[in-house]
């Protein structure tokens, strides 16, 4: 496993996160493919194994189960301070506005089980709250000790620079993170949000980052429960598979090139296009033993151009 730190904030983070939105009750009826809780912590057990200290959830994931495995997972698991939990704010009620904010870090440290979170992420931006709100809500709990550290998710590029200047000019702590949509197959972000996020060192942990899987197999789709179930996935991929389905058969090609998976091809795609830590779903073991792989192929700059060469411009897909 390789190593990094996490933007400005000195927290030393596995360059694969653990994303956390497989698990979870599926009676909660967020999917009906998210593994309960003794599934859940096999393969949080394996992910420490390999090294991984880097765990992403949600308040809103599987109505707050995702949080709630995920910490008891960690307290038989793995000593606190070995590891890194992400959570998130936005999906409940009041959005991001002051009483939203202190009221929902409450519930994601108590279902974690811990009295802290590292990293605390809003989920969206929110047009409803100034963001002067926002930001002295969230720096008041990292004053608190309650969260060491802040990150963004999905957002135009004004947006979070709006955010990230509040901060620096109300003396507020910055997000040093970026949770953004982000793969071989959407690009988008690179007009604007990943450079403003790379002029003000801020880390990217892109979710999404193999297109719901569509760039780390032969199909297009697949017989498994969660591809046949997974309507937001369809929503954001399906429409462009004909265009789409020439950069999968390029990475393909690399990957009969190189003796390695498409897995490993995109993941390694993003490790050279300098992503921090890319969030990797799993429901099998096996899944995440086939991403630690990433790290060992050498993708080259003319790899790269090849897999990016057809890409075609996107309507934006996360940031609305």
């Amino acid at each position: 496993m390789q190593y990094t730190t996490l933007g400005g904030s000195g927290l030393r983070i596995s360059r694969l996160c653990l994303g956390c939105m497989s698990f979870g009750d599926p009676a909660s009826k967020m999917h009906a493919w998210t593994l309960d809780s003794a599934r859940s912590e096999e393969i949080i057990r394996h992910a420490l194994a390999l090294g991984i200290n880097f765990f992403d959830t949600a308040n809103c994931y599987s109505a707050g189960t995702s949080e709630e495995y995920l910490g008891e997972a960690i307290r038989r698991n793995a000593r606190r301070e070995d590891v890194v939990l992400a959570s998130k704010v936005y999906f409940n009620e009041g959005h991001l506005s002051k009483g939203a904010i202190a009221r929902e870090i409450e519930g994601t440290l108590k279902r974690l089980k811990t009295d802290y979170l590292d990293l605390y992420i809003i989920h969206r931006f929110d047009a409803g709250t100034p963001v002067e709100e926002t930001m002295e809500a969230l720096h008041a709990l990292v004053r608190a000790g309650k969260v060491r550290a802040l990150g963004a998710s999905a957002m135009y590029g004004y947006q979070f620079s709006a955010m990230q200047l509040c901060a620096r000019d109300n003396a507020l702590t910055p997000f040093c993170a970026m949770q953004n949509h982000y793969n071989p197959l959407y690009r988008e972000d690179e007009r604007e949000l990943i450079p403003i996020c790379d002029g003000m060192g801020v880390a990217r942990t892109p979710y999404s980052p193999l297109a719901a899987g569509r760039v780390a197999r032969a199909n297009w789709a697949a017989e498994t429960l969660r591809s046949q179930t997974d309507q937001v996935a369809r929503q954001k991929y399906d429409g462009t598979e004909e265009s789409d389905r020439r950069i999968a058969l390029r990475i393909m090609a690399l990957a009969q090139r190189y003796n390695t998976t498409m897995t490993r091809v995109s993941l390694a795609w993003h490790l050279k296009k300098g992503v921090a830590a890319p969030i990797i779903g799993a429901t099998k073991a096996a899944y995440l033993d086939d991403a630690a792989g990433a790290f060992d192929l050498p993708l080259t700059e003319e790899d790269v151009a090849y897999i990016d060469e057809c890409y075609l411009p996107h309507r934006v897909v996360g940031a609305l």
